[in-house]
């Protein structure tokens, strides 16, 4: 049996074969983005497509949240020492955030997990910095804020993945952060921003959202309401599903829903299973989510128990994930959702109590959960450069925790790390160097949008087509 100092060493022996400095490296960036931006399409709704891209170009940071699949390439080409777990794949700042535990605490962690897959755990840290200097530089904070930042997120992760080393396994697994930790280390100019974050959360519950997306119908039937192009029916002349689409020959929502729920309940709890019995359906419909999934299938079905309570559960479409073409270990897993399952379940310490997958009509394999049930992200636009740096820290901390969590290797990535600033100083060289390539990559892909070589049309140009 291996003692903590041994596997210490471990890691900090693997620096002979990929050196901390080395991990400044930029990877595989002699490549053209369009083709890989184009082949990260295949596959969704068309019409959507061009939503997608319409969101892309609003910024540089649209642009690099919106298209993983890019880095991912790039980042095949890194060197990495070796150590191979579940990794989040798309660690972006912003795919951090509030949620509700099953006992309705909330918690904060990364929370999209759409492309978990197994990988280098440098590979969602350098995500993540990267992130946060384009966003920084997006929100025009400067540089002095930009290598802050950077060194918060990257001295967060150290810290708290050489507390993780010295847990047990069973105190690794049940660590999380909570509100009220955030609340109680906050300084006066964070304070604020955690309280906030903390109301909205409380606001987002299902019975809060019930009218503010749904209506009674002309017979007093219960429904969700159209609102181009973020929600919208399937069979309804507000469809934005192409002409051709295999969905279209269902007669309504009712088929998908029955197939979705053919396997979704055996994915749950026993009592979770029994609680979900409770509810009945009422509507179905699509929903467009986030700036990477969008053209990706989303639908929202809206439940209420024998009181009318609403229930509204997402079922959300899980492709292949944008590492596996870049890593030689493959996913155990061959179901997509479960796969999302999996991961999330690994690297949160609590999950969504509906938390489920399964296979759509057309063999399109789908996760579930609620949605928005106390969620919260944060609001970047109304953060000083303090609140920006506390931010950097505590996504920093939740990345080390699910790291140490998936992995069970915190020693061996602490020990590769070490207590100095090696590893800081080539991330934040590579996270300057990766933020010019997304702003060279960014111009690329607004010349193509200009020349039409890619079509790319705004959520008002949408809304506008379908006026009454």
């Amino acid at each position: 049996m291996t003692t903590l100092k041994d596997r210490l060493k471990q890691g900090k022996d693997a620096r002979k074969n990929c050196s901390r400095g080395s991990q400044a490296s930029m990877g595989k960036i002699n490549r053209d983005p369009l083709p890989l931006i184009k082949s990260s399409s295949e596959g969704r709704i068309k019409s959507l497509v061009e939503l997608r891209y319409g969101r892309m170009l609003v910024s540089p940071f649209t642009f690099y949240r919106g298209n993983a699949l890019l880095q991912a390439h790039d980042l095949a080409g890194t060197p990495s020492m070796g150590l191979v777990s579940p990794i989040c794949g798309d660690s972006h700042l912003m795919n951090f955030g509030g949620f509700a535990t099953p006992e309705r605490n909330l918690l904060f962690s990364v929370n999209d997990f759409d492309q978990a897959h197994p990988g280098p755990w440098e590979w969602d840290v350098k995500r993540l910095v990267a992130s946060f200097v384009v966003a920084a530089r997006d929100l025009r904070h400067g540089d002095t804020v930009e290598e802050t930042v950077c060194r918060q997120v990257v001295g967060a992760y150290q810290q708290t993945m050489l507390e993780c080393a010295d847990q047990s396994a069973l105190e690794t697994w049940y660590e999380s952060i909570s509100y009220d930790d955030l609340q109680q280390q906050a300084s006066k100019a964070t304070l604020e921003h955690v309280e906030h974050a903390i109301e909205k959360a409380e606001r987002r519950t299902h019975a809060e959202l019930l009218p503010k997306i749904s209506e009674r119908d002309a017979h007093g039937r219960l429904i969700i309401r159209d609102d181009l192009p973020e929600i919208f029916h399937l069979h309804k002349n507000t469809t934005l599903l192409d002409a051709d689409d295999d969905w279209l020959r269902l007669s309504d929502w009712r088929p998908l829903y029955d197939a979705f729920m053919r396997d979704y309940p055996g994915t749950l709890q026993a009592d979770r299973r029994a609680l979900l019995s409770r509810f009945h359906a009422h509507d179905m419909a699509f929903k467009v989510v986030g700036v990477g999934s969008v053209g990706t299938r989303c639908l929202v079905a809206l439940l209420t128990d024998d009181q009318e309570n609403p229930l509204f559960l997402q079922f959300k479409e899980a492709r292949r994930s944008v590492l596996a073409d870049y890593v030689k270990t493959k996913s155990r897993v061959r179901h997509n959702g479960q796969r999302v399952v999996d991961g999330q379940r690994l690297m949160q310490a609590a999950s969504d109590l509906f938390l489920g997958w399964t296979t759509g009509p057309s063999g399109r394999h789908f996760c579930v959960r609620q949605l928005r049930d106390m969620k919260v992200s944060a609001e970047l636009e109304t953060f000083d450069a303090d609140t920006f740096a506390a931010y950097g820290r505590v996504c920093g901390r939740a990345l080390a925790r699910a790291h140490a969590k998936s992995s069970g290797r915190a020693a061996q990535i602490s020990g590769y790390i070490g207590k100095g600033d090696a590893l800081a100083d080539a991330l934040f060289k590579y996270a300057q160097s990766y933020t010019a390539q997304n702003e060279r990559d960014f111009e690329q892909f607004q010349q193509a949008c200009r020349k039409g070589r890619l079509r790319a049309r705004s959520e008002a140009d949408f809304a506008a087509d379908h006026l009454p």
